[in-house]
């Protein structure tokens, strides 16, 4: 006789480190101003969505999509820059496109490399896929320790490299000559992935060097350009590999309105690239407002970035991180409090650069929360 069933259904059938694992939250941001999620602010004008309107409007949705889809694969390698002969993996959005990476490397015994802090979906994704990741921290100031890295590749022999550039929630810049470093220790090892999210706000990218280096992928979404709505991540790497990981890109993953409006989008890629030049202007005068701040109080400090965020440092004896976060929500500001993710960020709260209206009203509330506790 069989023995009796021990625990739960879910206990007996869900593997143990998806059970301890929590869900991954996002805060209600109804009527707040929301400051918290790296979107670009601004929207389409008027113009340009009634012509997109009537654009979906034609699209077949009791079809499915092209698989291949040739076409905007086509496009988005005219517009983005991919070097000649090469092409495109698409997903919906980067989370995909890590997962595919994830699964397609997952070999026994595989590990997965990356400095930390930074995207949380690097480590997620090598969990759900069963491969051990390995974080290498930061230095203090939040750069990266380069012979830290080079000990890591050494002593762990990863199957994959991540490094986010600009890195999330940090806004910090690998400079080239560094990732070239890390790419030629890879060489004989396993893959280096750079994560280009915040490209349209970077002073510059690795998408021109991929023919050089055979072991080298990037990633790219256009979440952050002002279309994080549609989902839409974009890989391109040797086509030895991208014909690998296209053996696991689920069929169909972009549905047909997001194929649809992204290449519509496309012949309008001057509207963006305006916005993104004014996003990076205001972020200019919002580092500029807040060490302004920094100035009256000794115990706010601003990290430099090349992303569309901004990532500041509260750690006074009066009030921290966490008060000044649950206040900003008081007045109907989210930001993201990312001070319990990771011993470097203690103390520390990531703001979207958005508005000028709406950077000046997070920086006139955060002067009154720090002005009710002077340092000086």
């Amino acid at each position: 006789m069989k023995n009796e069933p021990s625990g739960s259904l879910t206990e007996r059938v869900i593997r143990a480190e998806i059970l301890a694992k929590t869900l991954y939250h996002v805060p209600d941001a109804s009527n707040m101003v929301k400051l918290d999620a790296m979107e670009n602010p601004y929207g389409l004008p008027a113009s340009i969505r009634a012509q997109l309107g009537a654009y979906l409007a034609e699209v077949t949705l009791n079809r499915y999509p092209i698989p291949t889809y040739r076409v905007l694969k086509q496009k988005i390698c005219h517009q983005f820059g991919i070097p000649s002969k090469y092409d495109v993996i698409l997903g919906n959005g980067s989370d995909e496109l890590i997962s595919m990476l994830s699964v397609a490397c997952a070999k026994p015994h595989a590990i997965i490399l990356a400095p930390v802090p930074t995207f949380v979906m690097y480590a997620v994704s090598a969990q759900l896929a069963g491969v051990q990741f390995v974080g290498v921290p930061l230095q203090a100031d939040l750069r990266l320790d380069l012979p830290a890295m080079f000990e890591a590749i050494e002593l762990h022999r990863p199957s994959v490299l991540y490094l986010a550039n600009p890195n999330n929630p940090t806004g910090n810049w690998i400079p080239e000559e560094q990732i070239i470093q890390l790419i030629k220790a890879m060489a004989d090892i396993g893959l280096v992935v750079v994560d280009e999210a915040y490209h349209p706000f970077a002073p510059g990218s690795m998408m021109p060097r991929l023919p050089e280096f055979a072991n080298l992928v990037v990633m790219r979404t256009v979440s952050k350009m002002g279309l994080a709505g549609l989902r839409l991540g974009y890989m391109s790497a040797s086509p030895a590999l991208l014909a690998e990981f296209e053996k696991v890109r689920p069929p169909y993953n972009v549905n047909v309105l997001t194929e649809a409006a992204m290449g519509f989008l496309l012949d309008h890629m001057s509207l963006f690239h305006a916005q993104a030049q004014q996003i990076r202007a205001e972020r200019s005068v919002l580092i500029s407002d807040l060490k302004k701040l920094s100035d009256a109080h000794t115990n706010l400090f601003v990290y430099p970035s090349e992303a569309n965020f901004l990532l500041i440092k509260i750690s006074d004896s009066l009030i921290n991180a966490e008060q000044v976060f649950n206040q900003l929500i008081e007045h109907k500001i989210l930001v993201k409090n990312v001070s319990r993710t990771h011993v470097l960020l203690a103390d520390c709260l990531r703001v979207t650069v958005s508005t000028p209206a709406e950077n000046q009203l997070f920086i006139q509330v955060l002067c009154n929360i720090l002005c009710a506790h002077p340092t000086k």
